[in-house]
């Protein structure tokens, strides 16, 4: 697919569901009592797995409309054994927050997905399952994982690194466990499972730099609204910042402050980006509208402590800081090197190509910033969906268009992503 150079970003949209909170809808509303109707659902490959995995377990999804389901709970230790691995597909974040109330349940599950999960290591929850009393089995530390219920203990667990997706497995077991599970943070991490697990009645208490859960007797979530993930709204606004006469309003776009750095960061560049219309979605999350306008951008420095609130947005930064003037660069982000691809390695090697003065190095790259236009050229996903999508937004704002290679792995987080980006795209 090629990309061509645009002149501008103009209009109104809205973005997919937030695939964090989706995610975390249909786990949680899977061990709820009661229906959970989710409106708002952002659909797409990884959330498609985490309601295959559901139903193969026992739990009940009705698809009521493209972004509206309703699960169906079959309560906290409702889920069912089953002779077949459970298919997670490209989805890190279905096995590793699955893994968690599997340890809860009665029975032995094993967890599995497509080549590019099975290489992910999966030790980091391993680990403290094992602590908490599970029987854990990996093929070297990757998938499959085998989990055997049982009888939980309680734990205080400190991650070795910033991880939510660590973090919420943690608490999936915990509320299974006898006594209280605390997981401490060294840094902040995505709130997602918190926010949720409190709306659906968990017995969680949150205090700087860790959060406590103890033994549910069972969950309630009536309803969750979704907002719009802001990782898909992250390419429209970089797009529209870097193209000169951009005016761009996304709608209902998910503003939770452990998701938007990217905003923070823009801002002390110089972005002219403005949040109006906040408000608080049904389950508790932070929502609203975002205007756009572009702007010339300065250098920054991403620190190591700012890493997991832009894990996500890294390599849309890489391309902001292309245009920005001076010397970016970013710190403490090694997370990157264990994604779908080592997305450190392939922005820097995918960006140089367009001719941006980019440096890897081990934990981050440097980035010398020129105010003009890539040249552009050609990119390869490796199968990446925001690689991808970091490729589209590079050929808009290039002087000559980018040739996306595997174009079709945003269809993990955003199937209808070029259909969007083509509305209010003007050349």
């Amino acid at each position: 697919m090629r990309i061509e150079p645009a002149t501008a970003l103009v209009g109104h949209i809205a973005v997919p569901g937030d695939k964090s909170i989706s995610h975390r809808a249909v786990l949680v509303g899977a061990v709820a009592e009661g229906e959970t109707l989710v409106r708002g659902f952002g659909r797409s490959a990884d959330t498609e797995s985490t309601i295959a995995a559901v139903r193969a377990l026992g739990a009940t999804v009705h698809e009521e409309d493209v972004d509206t389901i309703c699960v169906e709970g079959s309560g906290l230790r409702g889920l069912r054994e089953i002779d077949a691995p459970v298919d997670c597909g490209n989805s890190g974040t279905t096995l590793r927050l699955l893994a968690g109330l599997l340890a809860g349940q009665s029975g032995r599950f094993e967890l599995t997905g497509d080549d590019s999960l099975r290489s992910r290591p999966v030790d980091r929850i391993a680990t403290p399952l094992a602590e908490m009393g599970a029987h854990v089995e990996t093929a070297d530390g990757r998938p499959p994982l085998v989990v055997q219920g049982g009888s939980l203990q309680a734990i205080r667990y400190e991650l070795p690194v910033a991880s939510a997706q660590v973090k919420s497995c943690v608490l999936h077991a915990g509320l299974y466990a006898e006594g209280t599970t605390t997981v401490v943070e060294p840094l902040p991490t995505r709130d997602h499972t918190e926010i949720m697990l409190a709306a659906a009645g968990a017995p969680l208490t949150r205090r700087p730099g860790r959060v406590s859960i103890g033994p549910a007797e069972r969950l309630e979530l009536p309803e969750v609204e979704v907002p719009g993930d802001f990782s898909s709204a992250a390419p429209f606004v970089v797009a529209a910042t870097l193209l000169p006469g951009s005016e761009l309003t996304i709608h209902d776009v998910g503003l939770n402050p452990r998701r938007t750095g990217l905003l923070d960061v823009l801002a002390r560049m110089g972005a002219r980006i403005t949040a109006f219309n906040r408000r608080r979605s049904s389950s508790g999350e932070s929502m609203g509208d975002l205007e756009v306008h572009s702007a010339e951008l300065v250098a920054t420095r991403v620190r190591a402590e700012e890493v997991p609130l832009l894990i996500d947005e890294l390599p849309l930064f890489a391309l902001a800081a292309a245009s920005a003037r001076g010397e970016s660069r970013v710190e403490g982000a090694q997370e990157l090197r264990v994604k779908e691809t080592d997305r450190l390695e392939i922005v820097t090697t995918s960006l140089r190509a367009l001719g941006v003065r980019i440096e890897n190095r081990h934990d981050g790259f440097g980035v010398r910033g020129v105010p003009s236009r890539p040249k552009g050229g050609g990119m390869d996903s490796g199968g990446d969906h925001r690689i991808a999508m970091l490729g589209a937004v590079a050929g808009l704002v290039s002087r000559d268009g980018v040739e996306i290679r595997s174009p079709q792995a945003v269809a993990v987080s955003f199937p209808g992503f070029f259909e969007l980006l083509d509305s209010v795209t003007q050349r």
